[in-house]
């Protein structure tokens, strides 16, 4: 696959067409099973399902987010579970425009190496829309044994965070909603505000009124009055809990600016250290 976003026709004809592994990401905050749910009564058709909580999160560890990355050695056990080998492509989608968690899963295989990896432009509705076939059936994929290792580089933790704040180049770039960025609401985290120094972007800016991506060359010219004279590579990105700041990373790719990186705690994990500050209002 050449872009990162791919079609529902486009889909349809590659599942016909090539060896694919599809993966049903879907997930509601407010109802954990909602998800598998929704699996169940009815997905893509050879589609696996992957829950954002057991599969693309280690909720055992502490102090890095609501949502931690797992260990390197948990996702290569998951992705043999899926049939998944290296060159394989896969995509991604879910219930909501590619934040919970399409963008995740594709962010993750990106740091585990896979380059052919897209996820659904306008996800499982855009499918459901264009009249094309779902399935209740839960495929059977023959495993593999895989070894996969994360670009660490990609990753931005607290303490490095805390050294890329003295260096006015670096943009840390917040994709929650506008209410919650400023401090006004805080449905989720115990605590309400963003990093300072931190802009916002909602990630619900980077769609049109059809729930899909914006073109690239639109998206390309709104990344770049916020990066100003930056490059894309001073570009860290957060949210809530490293799930939806993947979205704004995914719509920089497709606009061809590459480079960028996730702050993997994100606010919940900024927060867990009393020590370090809390602004609210406007940037």
């Amino acid at each position: 696959m050449s872009s990162v976003l791919i079609s529902a026709s486009e889909l349809a004809r590659r599942i016909d067409a090539e060896n694919l592994l599809v993966v049903d990401c879907r997930h509601d905050l407010a109802d954990l099973e909602r998800g598998a749910r929704e699996y169940a009564h009815g997905h893509i058709p050879g589609a696996v399902y992957a829950d954002l909580q057991r599969d693309l999160s280690d909720m055992s560890k502490t102090g890095l987010g609501r949502h931690p990355l797992p260990e390197r050695s948990a996702f290569a056990a998951l992705l043999g579970r899926w049939g998944w080998r290296p060159g394989l492509p896969v995509v991604a989608y879910d219930a909501a425009n590619g934040a919970l968690a399409a963008a995740r899963l594709w962010w993750m295989l990106r740091l585990a190496g896979a380059s052919d990896v897209a996820v659904l432009d306008g996800g499982f509705a855009a499918w459901t829309a264009a009249g094309l076939p779902v399935s209740r059936e839960v495929p059977q994929r023959a495993p593999t044994q895989v070894a996969v290792g994360f670009d660490d580089s990609a990753v931005v933790y607290t303490d490095e965070l805390r050294k890329l704040q003295q260096n006015p180049q670096v943009l840390l770039v917040d994709a929650r909603a506008a209410p919650r960025y400023r401090g006004e609401t805080e449905p989720i985290d115990p605590v309400a505000g963003h990093v300072p120094g931190a802009a916002n972007r909602p990630f619900s800016d980077n769609l049109g009124p059809d729930g899909r991506f914006k073109p690239a060359e639109q998206l390309r010219a709104e990344f770049a009055q916020l990066l100003g004279t930056r490059a894309a590579t001073d570009i860290v990105h957060m949210c809530g809990s490293g799930v939806t700041a993947c979205h704004n990373l995914l719509a920089m790719e497709h606009a061809g600016l590459r480079g960028a990186r996730i702050y993997a705690p994100s606010w919940s994990g900024w927060i867990s250290a009393r020590e370090n500050p809390v602004a609210t209002g406007p940037a």
